[in-house]
This record gives C-alpha cells, structure tokens and sequence, in this order.
C-alpha cells in the first residue's frame, strides 16, 4: 500500500501514527511549514493529518487534487474547511472521545484553582511574601456550577463537579428531556444558568450561533462574585465584555484555556488582570490524551483508505464495520447501476432521481447506497463527485431526490430500483444481488432496464441494444463483431410480449469503434445501440 501516502502537518504523537505504518500506509511528517510549503506537500498525498495549528483551507484543498481525507488528531474542527471539503469529497475526520477526559479534568483543576485562588498565592509565597488573609478563597460545596454545552466534555465535568458537592444546572438546546433525566442534570434556559450559576463553564463548539454566547447580555443576568471557566474554543467568551465585568466587579475571577486569537497578543487587557488565570490551551495536553487521538484518527483513516469504513466523520454519516459490511455489496451495485444510467441516458440535465429499496437492503439506512448511486450517475458532470458530496451536488444542480423502502417486495423483488427523469423522458434499471452457492459475498447483477427483464453482471464492456423482435436479429449483430474480431463473453435478452421489442445486453471482451457502433445502428431490425463501460 505505498502509493497510499499520508502527510502529517503537524506535531502529532509518533507513537499514536503506527496505525497507518504498520498498514503499509507512506507516513511524511513536516511541522510548521509555510502555506506554498504545505501546499506542494499534500499535492500527492490521500491523507492529510493535522492538530489546531494548520489551517486547512480551499486554496489548499484545490491544489491536492487526490486528497480523500482529513485526520484531525483532536476534537475541534474550526481550522478546517469542513464546507469546501464536502464540496471536493473530502472526507473530515476528528477523534472526538480523545479529549473528554483531559479536557474535562483541566476544567476542574481551573475551576478549583479559581475558588481557591491557587496561582496567586504560589506567586506570592515564590516571591517570600507570606500572605494568608489575602487568599482567602470559597468552597465547591453547596455552591451552583452553571454548564453551557452537555456534549462528552459537559456531562464529564458535571459528574466530577457533583463529586464536589456542587449543584449542577445546565443549558443544551439539543439535549432532550429524557437524556436530561438520564443524566440526573436539571436543564434550564441560559438566562437562567447565567443568573444561577456561582461558576460558569462553556463547553459548546464555536459555530456562528455560539460565539460570543457568554458576551454582555449573559454578563448582565449574572450574580455578583460569578466565576468563569473557558477550556472549549476562544470565542465563546467575550473577551472585551469579560474584562468589563470584571473590572465592575460582576465577575470575581476567570480561568481562560481558550482565547479568541492564539496566541494572545501581550497587550491583551485579561492578561494583567490578577482575578484572571490563563493556561496556553492545555486542555487536550496530556500524554495519554496526546496518544489516543492520535491513535484514533489515524485507525479511522487507514480504515477508511483500505476498506471505505467510515467512523469519526464529520461531513457525513459514520458507518461501523458491522453496518458496512452488510451495505458493502449493496453500495457496489448501486454505484454500478449509477453509471449504468449515466450511460444509458440521451440527455444528461437530470431532473430527479428515485430510488426505491425492497427486501434485506429496506431494513437498513440505504442512504449510503444512495450516495453511491449519485456519485456513479453524476460522475461525469462532476470530476470530484463521491459519496461524500454527492447529495451536494445533486443540490447544486437542482435534482430532486427521494428514496422509498418496500419492506414485502416479493421473492423476486429487485434490491434496488433506480428512476432517472431527465428532460428526454425516463428511465429505470434495477439491480439485486445474488449469492453464490458455495457462499462468499454476493453478486450484484442487473435484473431489468426500462421494463426488461434481463439478467446480466455489470461489470466490463457492454453492449446494450433495442431491437424488433424477429428473426436473424441475433445471428446477424453476432456476425458484425465477430469479423470484427469482438467476443462476446455473455449475451442477455429480455422481451415484453412476442413479436415486439426486445432488449440485448452483451457482454465483450473488448470496447467497440465508433466504426462497429454506426454499422450496428444502421442494421434496419436496431432501434438503439449503446456502448457501457464498468
């Protein structure tokens, strides 16, 4: 697996990269390069893996034209594009377990280092002041730990928070009621956790809606004497609002891990602040958190390169090994009968897409298979389609598309039955699978195309042919590719009623000229003749 190559951009856990070397993956590892530097470095790679330092942007994207996936070794995925990802079919990956616990217990120690005025103190007595009645601090017990964000992190530290003695009150609008009773957690608005709240931790990702969430209307709702703790993203606080309600004395003290630019500039007012204490984002800094994102994202993407296992990803829906390999067989077909269609077509301004499922497959979340189907049809409109952008582009380009699921189709019910409408008509293939009898993974095969019913493997050379239903039609289409020295492999007909239309799929040994494609429409007895490749 060498010509699968893997950058790594920052400084990620070696030891956490041996997944991927160990699989035969080319591991490249180069820190701290500049922007023309790392482009020139991804250009080749499939794999691009990095922490918060590298900013992975478009321009950068554009320039790595076989990049597949991105492994961010930790939680936070703000310093990559994941929307211009998704648009190249690039799949983002983070380890989003690895910092729970670290994140969490840094949290704490803040949370405790506030209430009990810990680095001032060490700095007093370290410059020989012994200065007892000025640190004098406050209990945990009894006292109300106000949590913004319920995610892993949130519901971590509201467990270590309650093994204080603390109570705990939380604000999550994604949180359902039963998980919040699950959780033993009262959940209320985040007026009221602002106005409770004796400390105040945010644990949210920093989206467009999140950030400046604890800013001055949240500062105006709290108590006098409120501390802060930011361990999540800079921005989630208000940095200006914060110094503010400090200085007027609303806010008692802060434990900042975060800032809204990394680094702070040394002119930033919250620096010279005693009340504020202030860690170089170390949240996520210990050796055993360090090892297992590193060890996650790095599983994820040599699964995904290897096996199209999809865990850990952002931009579309995970799948684990068990799901997987029952949709596997069902994928590989769908995606065959997608370019079987884009094909087929005389036109190719899509209009809609539908796909309906029937039998085993209706049991399952078919949306992957119908990414597979998209990203065959849409191929050749789109250089980068797959099926992590797939339903992206089918947006893009106006096609409306539906699935359905038939949970009694029958014993000879199709898997998948797939209906194109463009603005020359419509069309339908459909496609089962079919076990071999010695065992082993199935084989997808055609079953009908346009109301035909037919049995053939989509795979190869193929040549799909209209024609009446007469006489000599066979004999003579044989005739042609045999002087033209093209075997057929296998030949399948299918017809309506006697006498009518029938259609042929053949199956050859090698693609035809235009030269043999002209000569088989000119034979009088062909309505259409047209060449698949598979």
């Amino acid at each position: 697996m060498s010509e699968i190559k893997i950058f790594v951009a920052d400084d990620v856990n070696e030891s956490g990269l041996e997944p991927l070397r160990a699989a035969g993956l080319t591991v490249e590892k180069r820190t701290g390069l500049a922007p023309a530097d790392l482009r020139e470095a991804v250009r080749e790679c499939q794999g691009l893996v990095v922490r918060s330092e590298t900013k992975v942007t478009a321009e950068l994207m554009d320039g790595a034209m076989s990049l597949r996936v991105i492994g961010r070794a930790g939680v936070g995925v703000d310093n990559i594009d994941v929307a211009a990802a998704t648009a190249r079919g690039i799949i983002v990956m983070n380890a989003p377990d690895g910092n729970t616990i670290t994140t969490a217990e840094h949290t704490m120690a803040l949370l405790i280092s506030l209430a009990r005025r810990v680095p001032a103190a060490n700095a007093s007595l370290k410059s020989s002041r012994w200065e007892r009645k000025k640190f004098v601090g406050v209990e945990l017990q009894g006292k109300t730990l106000g949590i913004v964000g319920l995610g892993r992190i949130g519901r971590v530290v509201a467990t270590r928070a309650r093994a204080f003695g603390m109570n705990v009150v939380a604000y999550d609008p994604f949180i359902a009621p039963e998980q919040a009773r699950d959780l033993e957690l009262e959940v209320a608005t985040l007026d009221e956790v602002c106005a409770r709240a004796d400390f105040l931790t945010v644990h949210t990702p920093l989206t467009a809606e999140t950030r400046g969430i604890i800013g001055s209307d949240a500062f105006a709702r709290m108590k006098e004497g409120v501390r802060i703790i930011n361990c999540a993203r800079g921005g989630l606080v208000d940095e200006r609002a914060l110094f503010k309600a400090i200085k007027e004395g609303t806010v008692a003290g802060a434990a900042l891990d975060v800032f809204e630019e990394e680094p702070p500039q040394s002119d930033n007012p919250l620096l010279a602040l005693e009340e504020v204490i202030v860690t170089p984002h170390l949240g996520a800094s210990t050796k055993e958190a360090q090892e297992g994102v590193a060890v996650t994202v790095a599983e994820q993407m040599r699964d995904y390169l290897l096996t199209g296992a999809l865990r850990g990803a952002v931009n579309v829906p995970a799948l684990g090994a068990q799901e997987l390999s029952a949709l596997l067989p069902y994928i590989a077909l769908a995606e065959k009968l997608g370019r079987f269609q884009a094909q087929l077509m005389d036109e190719t301004a899509v209009r809609e897409v539908a796909l309906e499922y029937a039998g085993e497959v209706a049991s399952l979340d078919a949306a992957p298979v119908t990414r597979a189907f998209l990203a065959g049809l849409l191929r050749d409109m789109s250089a980068r389609v797959n099926v992590v952008n797939a339903f992206l582009i089918a947006e893009e380009r106006g096609i409306s598309v539906t699935s359905s699921y038939r949970r009694t189709g029958g014993e000879f019910a199709p898997a998948i039955r797939t209906r194109v409408v463009t603005g020359a008509g419509e069309q339908t293939v459909a496609g089962t699978l079919f076990a071999h009898a010695g065992g082993g993974s199935a084989d997808g095969r055609i079953t009908e195309i346009n109301n035909f019913h037919i049995e053939a493997i989509p795979h190869g050379h193929m040549l799909v042919m209209r024609n009446r239903d007469v006489p000599g039609v066979i004999g003579h289409v044989g005739t042609i590719l045999g002087e033209r020295h093209v075997n057929i492999s296998r030949f399948h007909l299918g017809r309506r009623e006697r006498g009518g239309e029938a259609m042929a799929v053949i199956e050859i040994d090698a693609p035809l000229t235009d030269e043999i494609l002209s000569e088989l429409r000119a034979f009088e007895q062909v309505i259409a003749a047209r060449q698949i490749e598979l």
